[in-house]
């Protein structure tokens, strides 16, 4: 074990092609595959409103639409667990994103509610493995000592969905249609494959060190060790706490708060603006003050718009974009220190299929989610939202759960 351990981080210093210039390479690279694969998911929960118009949706079938991706995602990953770590990196990810672009144009083609919903599934079949070999990759490359900070580069793809890809998005559904979107998606996919061809390692290290007799031995190994458990239940409570609230935000926003569906891009515009600035910071912050601590200080801080989002009444502009911002810098910050913690719980040799179970754990916690809420959230005679204060309390809950929860990860990496 200790020689397999000492080989893999010699592995990651004496490599040619991860110098610090093709590290930044190679993050800015997977931000922007992380990019597409988290607008693609994102676009469906702002567009709410628009598709619920358009087929007649109930807010179950919304919720169903949204968590068909996520329970797609959750199984993909669970079969890429027994085979990601047979496959060299960078082959099996961009395979991935190929068929991940197809199913992406087959949503902007899909005539109806029917095939809509079987696109958005297969979408999240591919998207879960893109996922998971980012993140597998980030943890095979990057040593612990930067890792949060690698992170938060990568989280900056979550911050540019919401600032340029969620608002332009947006703009192409209202002015040419809902299909526009996801078209666009997949031509952007398309032009990152290019880069990805270019810029990304191969990593074929983990695989002559990894004999097994059956597809099933990683899986088995990784679900054997009580601390690789207690990682993905911590992974799986963070993404509960956010998703059962986050995919209903824009319905809540237009039939409750008030705020006109032309102006839901600057939700999203002023909060990814704030996101890009703060995920960085959190990542340095983390890596300077330690994981756990910065993951409980702002999980704790996520408790408070957690509270206001799912409460509020009608209200300007202004003030919903205060209430939106501070919701997308905390709820979405929590994630860089806790992956950070998550993937440095993992056996070294045992990562590829740890982090395609952590994508299984996230995506099946996505899902039950988005469905508990869309089952509790209700519509009253007058297209209001009702239920909305109950998700609101379970989310925080959860989160609470999870910041108890974390300082019984012990972190393999960890010098």
């Amino acid at each position: 074990m200790l020689i397999e351990l000492i080989g893999f981080d010699l592995f990651r210093i004496m490599h040619p092609l991860i110098t610090p210039q093709r590290e930044n390479y190679l993050l800015l690279t997977l931000a922007g595959i992380q990019f597409i694969n988290i607008l693609d998911f994102m676009i469906m929960m702002p567009l709410g409103p628009i598709l619920m118009s358009s087929f007649g949706m109930s807010t179950h079938e919304f919720g169903l639409l949204v968590s068909s991706y996520s329970f797609s995602a959750a199984l993909s990953g669970l079969l890429a667990a027994t085979f990601v770590d047979r496959f060299e990196r960078k082959r099996l990810l961009l395979t991935a994103f190929v068929l991940f672009a197809l199913s992406t144009l087959a949503c902007g083609l899909a005539p109806g509610y029917a095939t809509l919903i079987v696109a958005r599934g297969l979408a999240g079949v591919f998207g879960g493995v893109m996922g998971t070999m980012v993140q597998t990759i980030v943890g095979d490359v990057i040593p612990f000592e930067r890792r949060a900070h690698a992170n938060g580069v990568v989280s900056t793809a979550f911050s540019l969905s919401t600032v340029a890809g969620v608002p332009l998005s947006l703009w192409l559904a209202n002015h040419i249609g809902w299909r526009a979107p996801f078209i666009m998606i997949a031509g952007l996919a398309v032009f990152f494959v290019i880069i990805g061809l270019r810029i990304l390692p191969e990593l074929r290290h983990h695989i002559s060190a990894n004999k097994r007799a059956h597809p099933f031995v990683a899986m088995f190994a990784v679900l054997r060790d009580a601390n690789h458990l207690r990682a993905l239940l911590l992974s799986a409570l963070i993404i509960f706490s956010g998703f059962t609230v986050i995919p209903y935000i824009t319905l809540y926003a237009v039939r409750n708060v008030g705020i006109s569906q032309h102006d839901i891009p600057f939700v999203y515009l002023v909060g990814g603006a704030a996101t890009f600035i703060t995920a960085r910071r959190i990542g340095h912050w983390a890596d300077l003050r330690g994981k756990v601590k910065v993951y409980r200080l702002v999980a704790a801080a996520a408790l408070l718009p957690l509270f206001v989002i799912s409460q509020a009444g009608i209200e300007p502009l202004w003030l919903w974009l205060i209430c939106t911002t501070t919701f997308f810098v905390l709820v979405s910050g929590r994630m860089i220190p806790a992956m950070a913690i998550v993937t440095s719980a993992a056996q070294a040799k045992l990562r590829g299929t740890f982090m395609s179970l952590n994508s299984t754990m996230q995506s099946f916690a996505m899902g039950l989610a988005t469905t508990l809420a869309g089952f509790i959230i209700t519509q009253d005679g007058a297209g209001k939202i009702v239920g909305y204060a109950t998700v609101g309390y379970i989310a925080m809950a959860a989160n609470v759960l999870a910041i108890m929860f974390v300082s019984r990860i012990i972190m393999h990496d960890q010098k």
